[in-house]
């Protein structure tokens, strides 16, 4: 099993990043064999559909959580047609991120409760 956080680096010790679509980095823990991979995210600046291609990029790599503060409309849809389940409220660091997933302490979201945003300076 895979679970995705959304962070602000690719450290254990890295701030949760409170954004889905453009967060700067996607934290992934294989729960079963302990392996972590940092993927920087290539949609940080996309002028529209950050949340769209996020989702499939983190869909993609086998994950069957996603860890963040919030996620908006679209990164939701895309998630929940992938069977991707969706904890929002987290924050801390990484590290206390997983530990509260493990612990059973995260709020599944039912629905988004973001909306996309433009992006500065467009």
């Amino acid at each position: 099993m895979k679970v995705c956080i959304t962070a602000s680096g690719a450290e254990l010790g890295s701030q949760v990043d409170p954004r889905f679509g453009r967060c700067q980095t996607f934290v992934i823990f294989d729960l079963e064999s302990g392996a972590i991979e940092a993927v920087s995210n290539p949609n940080i600046e996309t002028s529209g559909g950050a949340g769209i291609q996020s989702a499939q990029l983190v869909a993609s790599k086998g994950v069957t959580a996603v860890i963040t503060g919030h996620v908006g409309p679209n990164a939701f849809g895309v998630l929940n047609a992938a069977g991707v389940e969706i904890f929002i409220g987290s924050a801390g660091t990484v590290k206390d991120a997983a530990e509260a997933y493990r612990s059973g302490k995260l709020q599944r979201a039912q629905a988004e409760d973001a909306r996309s945003k433009p992006v500065p300076g467009r």
